[in-house]
Parts: C-alpha cells; structure tokens; sequence
C-alpha cells in the first residue's frame, strides 16, 4: 500500500479529469409545456381559490373531481381538508370555507 501513496494524487487528478469530461458533453433538455386549457369557473371566491389551489395544481385536477348532488358541500370539505392534512397545503383557516363555498357553487 505504501508503493501507491505517490500515486494517490496522480490518480485522484485523473479521476476528477473524466467526471468533468462527462459533464462537458452533456446538452441541456428543455420540453415545451402545452398551454394551460383548463380555467376555473366563474364563481364566489375565485380570487380566494386561485391564490391557495393553483401552487399544486391546476383548473384540470378539479374538473376532474365526481359531480352531482352528493358531491357538495360535505364532499369539498373533506377535498380541501385532504389538501391541507395530506399533501401540506398551505390553506389558511379563514380560506376554507371560502374554497369550500367556490367549489360546492361551481361544480
């Protein structure tokens, strides 16, 4: 092992040398997003829905959602509670009967 401590620094140099050479021939992607079709509807508190919901996700994830009687008020509670304790929404207290309101008047 000591025949090779003369060479440690030779070998650490080519080592870093060929990392680099790789990253040389790499060649940035860029993708082009299509454009965002998908707008929410007119309704109360749109302003309210728009400045908590669009940092996650856009007009397409709630039109997705199930629609009909049963798919109300209780239903959009428990949707923007799943937000929020889930996946870490940062929805303040005050904006969820708000959002609640928009989503169970809207769709």
């Amino acid at each position: 092992m000591i025949r090779w401590l003369p060479l440690a620094p030779l070998l650490a140099t080519v080592a870093i040398s060929a990392l680099g050479f790789g990253s040389v021939a790499a060649a940035p992607v860029s993708y082009k997003l299509p454009d965002e079709t998908a707008a929410f509807k007119p309704g109360p508190n749109l302003d309210v829905v728009r400045n908590n919901c669009t940092g996650c996700h856009s007009a397409d994830y709630i039109a997705t959602q199930p629609r009909g009687p049963k798919y109300k008020t209780d239903f959009w509670k428990a949707e923007v509670n799943k937000m929020i304790k889930v996946y870490g929404a940062p929805i303040n207290d005050a904006d969820i009967p708000k959002i609640v309101e928009y989503l169970a008047a809207t769709y």
